[in-house]
């Protein structure tokens, strides 16, 4: 089995037009895709996560 692209928070931010300080303001309140910490302290994104995160986003727009 394949391993989930991870994206760089920079490439998130880029991606859906937000801020780093919006999105930790998102993520305080539980509706920011999942960060997942690596070894070495910097954070990642899985596309799988971040996928889920614009379809769930999606859904609360209708």
């Amino acid at each position: 089995m394949a391993r989930p692209q991870m994206l760089k928070l920079r490439e998130v931010l880029d991606e859906i037009g937000m801020s780093r300080a919006a999105f930790y303001r998102m993520r305080a309140r539980g509706q920011a895709p999942r960060l997942r910490k690596l070894p070495n302290g910097q954070v990642r994104v899985s596309r799988t996560d971040l996928d889920a995160w614009w379809e769930r986003c999606e859904q609360h727009a209708m």
